[in-house]
């Protein structure tokens, strides 16, 4: 049997009416029908460029090439082609296993930071090094003016290899400053006691980069003018070719050496020397301290004082330096010191801390970069040296070792900074 409906509920659902008229209420409804097709449209659409995506060949090298420069230029242009770009979930531990292949098969390994007697360090891992390298030198001596054009580099790669280098050219004029100073554990080529040689950097250029060629054509001209004082018979010529990197990490090729002493540069003379294994130049020294804290697995590392060679007289020149320590694979946060003035000896007397793991040190590296601003004006900073060192796996610092038996003391030792 029905009852009727209270008053009050049927007052209640005449309010809940729209006040829309049905013109109205129909456009809503398409408006809202056509935005749904239009999404639908869009899901279909991304789905069909990802499997498109999916199954587009990648380009593949020629048979028997195992150059890894190759592989990184072949992928590059791949990605410069016109698709939709996707999302991908990778397995981290492949993809770092297939980096460490690439880069313990690369045929131009880069020059580390490995240290030797009489200011010049040779890896041992350094392959043959091919290729020769065209350049002119001219010096007026009316205007005191040095003039190096680079040519050429010829043959960097054999006959029938595919070349995805991007070769360009460093060039270093270095000037040797001081002989007989004292280094500790280092000694000549003889064997004797005596101090290497300090050089210092008097300028640096880079060529133009050629990408895609062995044998690149440069043609770039640089000159500078000669102080008084510093005569050609003091100064070598250092020229590195090297391959571009975007990362700045650019892989050392080979490097020519000139000593301008040896040579009549009166008139424009032109030669062509192969290329050989890169080495360092000792640059300077650095007095270091290293402590270790084994209960709050702490290091400390102090840099106290930079000897360097000053080329000329700058009041507002300054140096700084920048300490990084990796440590079991694992790299911290590097750390910087202050600006100091440069002089002959710039003192510092700054010591930082690093928080090392916990578990035991298998490897742990230590690197300092000396750095060269200007206080009174924006210019970029100047690289004036390297230095590593550590222990490894095999091998072991002798500061390192020191530092190890005197745990919770500093030890304080010199080293030779390279470039």
């Amino acid at each position: 049997m029905d009852y009727p409906a209270p008053e009050g509920l049927l007052s209640t659902a005449g309010e809940l009416r729209m006040p829309f008229s049905d013109t109205v209420k129909y456009c809503i409804l398409g408006i809202s029908v056509a935005l749904f097709l239009l999404a639908l449209g869009i899901l279909a659409w991304q789905t069909f460029r990802c499997c498109v995506q999916t199954h587009t060949a990648v380009p593949q090298r020629p048979a028997g090439n195992s150059d890894p420069l190759y592989s990184v230029e072949k992928s590059r242009t791949f990605g410069n082609y016109s698709v939709a770009p996707s999302t991908r979930t990778e397995n981290v531990s492949t993809e770092v296993r297939r980096l460490s292949r690439c880069l313990s098969q690369a045929e131009f390994p880069s020059l580390g930071s490995s240290q030797a007697a009489g200011g010049s360090g040779v890896p041992a891992n350094i392959k043959k090094v091919d290729g020769s390298l065209r350049f002119s030198i001219y010096y007026d001596q009316l205007q005191s003016q040095l003039v190096v054009t680079v040519l050429q580099v010829e043959g960097l790669l054999e006959p029938g290899q595919v070349c995805s280098l991007q070769p360009f050219v460093k060039l270093r004029l270095m000037w040797s400053g001081f002989e007989g100073v004292e280094v500790d554990d280092r000694t000549d080529e003889e064997g004797e006691g005596t101090a290497p040689v300090l050089w210092t950097v008097l300028q640096e250029w880079r060529t133009r980069i050629v990408k895609g060629s062995c044998n690149p054509l440069f043609g770039d001209q640089f000159s500078c003018i000669m102080q008084e004082g510093k005569g050609l018979h003091h100064i070598n010529l250092r020229m590195e070719v090297r391959h571009f990197d975007k990362f700045s990490r650019h892989t050392v090729l080979g490097e020519v050496r000139v000593p301008l002493g040896q040579l009549n540069i009166s008139y424009p003379l032109e030669l062509q020397e192969d290329l050989k294994t890169p080495q360092k130049d000792l640059v300077g020294e650095v007095l270091l301290t290293l402590k270790f804290l084994p209960t709050s697995q702490r290091l400390e590392v102090g840099l106290l004082k930079v000897k360097t060679v000053l080329t000329e007289k700058c009041s507002d020149a300054a140096l700084n330096a920048r300490i990084s320590v990796q440590c079991n694979q694992c790299k911290l946060r590097y750390q910087k010191t202050s600006a100091v003035a440069r002089s002959l000896v710039t003192v510092f007397n700054e010591v930082l801390m690093f928080a090392l793991p916990e578990f035991p040190l298998e490897q742990c590296k230590i690197s300092v970069s000396v750095y060269e601003t200007r206080t009174t004006r924006k210019s970029p900073k100047r690289l004036i040296g390297q230095l590593t060192l550590g222990k490894e796996n095999s091998s072991e610092d002798e500061h390192w070792s020191s530092m190890m038996r005197s745990v919770r003391q500093p030890i304080a030792k010199w080293h030779g900074l390279l470039i």
